[in-house]
């Protein structure tokens, strides 16, 4: 049984406990929290030792595993210390703020023998599997051309409940950032090649109470000649569906997270939808896709097994590469030669 502890017990806490509580090989046995009543009702509600401080539960515990989900700009230092004290790490996204932290870590990770993993659990929707095994089998061919549009609903109240939401130094940025950052990781993916040129534009369009983007928006050339497009705001009325479209060479791609059509050149017409896990994450979301037991399974193998995680540190970088470019030449004014 892998020991596990979970720091930060916010929001998103429910999709980790949740998950691993599940799982036959992992126990969880500890959570942290700085907010002493958050932590104390999660080690209550699952039987485990409460801590308010990260360094102390690492140091304490033999803990084989840790999950981080705290503020962004937390993520590459507890996954630091916790790597530096022989544990391994699956961190939520973004893996950090500025590439080069997230680039140590990865080498800090190899050179340790430790397992450092990123949650990106879209990639684990039956939606995206389908579209993915399509691409790399050849049956689509080469994306030639991709779109990614993101509209959700983010207003001044959402920022008013965090103490580190809307800021450039602890969340390193708005609506690409933290919610766009799947759609563009899941398209990246989808791409599978090398990015060569960004340009972007960010705005902050509808919010008084923030200060980072909630409106970016475009265009990404990769090295063997695809294009991505995206336009991505928090200003709309509600959630809508997240859409990403592709034109391939074989073929055309038309998916949300809940359900994707692949569309032949030949007819054949291939279709999928968001899978049951039986699982119900208390207060957890269905935007966030719903399978992070998937990703989470997965980590707990890489561990027990002695192999890379599927979405590693490493994998990870791909997207956090991207990201940083976007926000450089977003907020510069500038094209970004990567």
């Amino acid at each position: 049984m892998l020991k596990v502890g979970i720091i930060g017990c916010g929001s998103i806490f429910t999709m980790h406990a949740t998950s691993t509580d599940h799982l036959p090989n992992a126990e969880l046995v500890a959570v942290c929290d700085v907010k002493p009543d958050r932590a104390d009702r999660a080690a209550e509600k699952y039987g485990v030792r409460a801590y308010y401080d990260y360094k102390e539960m690492i140091e304490k515990e033999t803990l084989d595993v840790v999950h981080v989900c705290v503020p962004h700009y937390l993520h590459p230092i507890i996954s630091r210390y916790a790597l530096e004290h022989g544990v391994n790490v699956l961190c939520e996204k973004p893996m950090s703020i500025k590439l080069e932290d997230g680039e140590y870590n990865v080498r800090l990770a190899k050179e340790r023998g430790l397992k450092y993993g990123i949650i990106f659990q879209c990639r684990f929707n039956n939606t995206s599997r389908l579209v993915k095994e399509n691409l790399d089998n050849g049956t689509l061919g080469k994306v030639i051309s991709a779109r990614v549009t993101l509209t959700w609903c983010k207003p001044d109240s959402y920022y008013a409940l965090s103490d580190w939401k809307g800021t450039w130094d602890k969340e390193g940025g708005g609506v690409v950032i933290d919610q766009a950052i799947h759609s563009l990781d899941l398209a990246n993916w989808f791409i599978n090649d090398t990015p060569v040129r960004v340009q972007a534009h960010l705005a902050n369009r509808g919010h008084d109470i923030m200060e980072v983007d909630d409106t970016g928006e475009g265009f990404i050339n990769y090295k063997g000649g695809a294009t991505l497009s995206f336009w991505a705001m928090n200003n709309y009325g509600c959630d809508d569906p997240i859409e990403i479209r592709m034109l391939c060479e074989n073929g055309k791609v038309v998916m949300s997270y809940d359900e994707a059509t692949v569309t032949l050149n030949d007819g054949r017409v291939l279709t999928a939808k968001t899978g049951d896990d039986n699982l119900y994450y208390e207060g957890g979301k269905d935007y966030w896709g719903f399978q992070h037991i998937r990703e989470i399974a997965d980590f707990y193998d890489a561990v027990e097994n002695d192999r890379e995680p599927k979405i590693s540190g490493e994998e990870a970088l791909k997207i956090q590469k991207l990201i940083c470019a976007i926000y450089d030449s977003g907020r510069n004014d500038k094209t970004v030669i990567l």
